[in-house]
């Protein structure tokens, strides 16, 4: 994915996968990216695009901003065990200048790329699935607690197809990244209503997430690469 031209990690800053991450083994790279006024198509090409020095060739997944917060593309590069940002990288270039008007680069731990692909159906090319991108920061001393809350089993009712938990490592200022991905528009609806059922109920997730989390954007977007 072309995401690695925004910040040339190649395999540095000393951003690594913990053992204690648990199933959290590899590192990813988490490329939020907005585009300049009328440069969306072009961006969005771009960021496509394979850069040269991507270690994990074909280990990626761009997202489009279809409601939520302010960004209009996020893409998720595996990097591997390991990666290393070089004082001699690659800076934004001619291709990229005049695409974009800000993004954010932050280094996360996830899980292996097999999981990965198989929960958020990477490999499915004609998927009408729906996908849910949330950053999370906790409340001072309850990021295990946010964790626990994040890593919770969804209910039958949440009609959830797959989802993926990682962690940050370097960079942006949210703790957690939450990707949730959703068979179709159908489920999706049908799971919000689920959500909004449960809102009735003072000890429901809406309720027990505000007491362990200090800032969060929930952002619904479409799959457009691979």
């Amino acid at each position: 994915m072309g995401l690695a031209n925004a910040q040339s990690p190649s395999p540095s800053a000393a951003a690594s996968a913990s053992p204690a991450a648990g199933a959290r083994t590899e590192v990813y790279h988490v490329h939020f990216n907005h585009a300049a006024p009328g440069k969306a198509a072009a961006l969005a090409d771009f960021l496509k695009a394979p850069a040269p020095n991507t270690p994990m060739p074909g280990h990626g997944a761009l997202f489009r901003h279809d409601d939520g917060a302010q960004w209009d593309y996020v893409g998720v590069q595996h990097m591997g065990a390991k990666a290393t940002v070089e004082a001699s990288g690659n800076p934004r270039g001619p291709s990229m200048s005049g695409l974009s008007d800000w993004h954010e680069d932050t280094f996360v731990n996830g899980p292996s790329w097999d999981e990965f692909s198989r929960a958020l159906g990477l490999g499915d090319k004609n998927s009408s699935a729906i996908y849910v991108i949330s950053v999370y920061r906790a409340v001072p001393g309850k990021e295990d607690a946010l964790e626990k809350f994040l890593s919770e089993p969804p209910t039958p009712e949440d009609k959830v197809a797959g989802q993926v938990l990682m962690q940050h490592l370097e960079g942006a200022a949210w703790r957690y990244c939450l990707i949730v991905r959703y068979a179709s528009m159908q489920d999706y609806a049908a799971g919000t209503a689920h959500a909004l059922d449960g809102m009735k109920k003072t000890d429901s997730g809406w309720f027990r997430l505000r007491d362990v989390v200090s800032f969060h954007t929930d952002t619904l977007a479409d799959r457009i690469a691979p």
